[in-house]
């Protein structure tokens, strides 16, 4: 490992961000285990209900995983009857992917703790700032490309 020079390191910011994920994510997690559903089954369902008739290509992308990663979870939402796969109207090769109403209602009751959670941490920002926090993740995301795609969702 090289050496990095520890006065360059934000900490406050990274353990801002840990706390902040650990507590983002704390509310679908109860609902989740409820279930037997873990994170892997969130990022599916959100992906799938946010775009409907998402090619399985799509959500590998997306997410970033490979095939072997997304096929367990995946399996076990269309088992469980949260997910539809279908072969594409114009080539049946493709596997779109759709919420069921189950799927959905899941989706939703997953998203709707971390909305209030967001509009609670944002309700006293000017609209400039609001503006401001989303430019500021969007400038987060992105990965390094060298990297190979991470091996669970």
């Amino acid at each position: 490992m090289p050496a990095v020079d520890e006065s360059r390191i934000d900490f406050e910011t990274i353990e801002l961000f840990f706390f902040a994920y650990r507590d983002f994510i704390s509310d679908p997690d109860a609902i989740l285990a409820r279930i037997g559903m873990g994170r892997a089954h969130h990022r599916v369902v959100y992906f799938v209900s946010r775009h409907p008739g998402l090619m399985v290509s799509d959500l590998l992308e997306t997410l970033q995983i490979t095939k072997q990663s997304l096929s367990r979870v995946l399996k076990h939402l269309i088992d469980s009857g949260y997910i539809r796969q279908m072969a594409g109207a114009k080539d049946r090769r493709e596997r779109r992917l759709y919420p069921t109403l189950a799927g959905r209602e899941l989706s939703l009751a997953l998203s709707e703790p971390q909305s209030l959670r967001i509009a609670h941490a944002m309700e006293n920002l000017t609209p400039g700032n609001r503006e401001a926090v989303k430019e500021f993740l969007k400038k987060m995301r992105g990965r390094d490309e060298s990297l190979p795609p991470a091996d669970d969702v």
